[in-house]
C-alpha cells in the first residue's frame, strides 16, 4: 500500500513530499486531491517541490497514467524546480525519467542517495 505526506516549508520555500510503498490508483487519486489543497495555499512559482521517493516502489503499468498526471500537475503549478530523491534504483530512476520526458517536465532533477 502507498502512503504520502505533504509538509510546506515556508522559510525555505519548499514543498516537501514523502511518498512510500506501492501506489494504487486510489492512493494516486487521494494524492492529487491533497496536493491541490496544499498547493492552493502558496505561490508554487516561488517554491521547489522536493519528493522523497527513497521508500517508493516502482509503479505498475496500470498506475503510470496517474503518475504522469502528477508530473503534469507539478508542471502546471509552475514550481521553480522538481526534485526527486530516490534510493539507488536504476529501474525507478529510469521510470521517473521516462515519465518526465513523456510529460515534457523540464525542470526536474533526480538525486540518488
Amino acid at each position: 500500500m502507498g502512503s504520502f505526506k505533504f509538509a510546506t516549508n515556508t522559510k525555505e520555500h519548499k514543498l516537501d513530499v514523502q511518498v512510500e510503498g506501492t501506489m494504487s490508483e486510489e492512493d494516486a487519486g487521494r494524492f492529487i486531491q491533497e496536493y491541490n489543497q496544499t498547493v492552493s495555499k502558496f505561490d508554487p512559482a516561488e517554491y521547489e517541490i522536493v519528493l522523497d521517493c527513497t521508500a517508493l516502489n516502482v509503479s505498475s503499468p496500470d498506475v503510470l497514467p496517474m503518475l504522469e498526471q502528477c508530473y503534469i500537475l507539478y508542471q502546471q503549478s509552475g514550481f521553480k524546480k522538481v526534485v526527486f530523491t530516490i534510493a539507488k534504483s536504476p529501474v525507478l530512476k529510469m521510470q521517473l525519467s521516462r515519465v518526465a520526458r513523456s510529460t515534457k517536465l523540464a525542470n526536474y532533477e533526480i538525486i540518488e542517495v
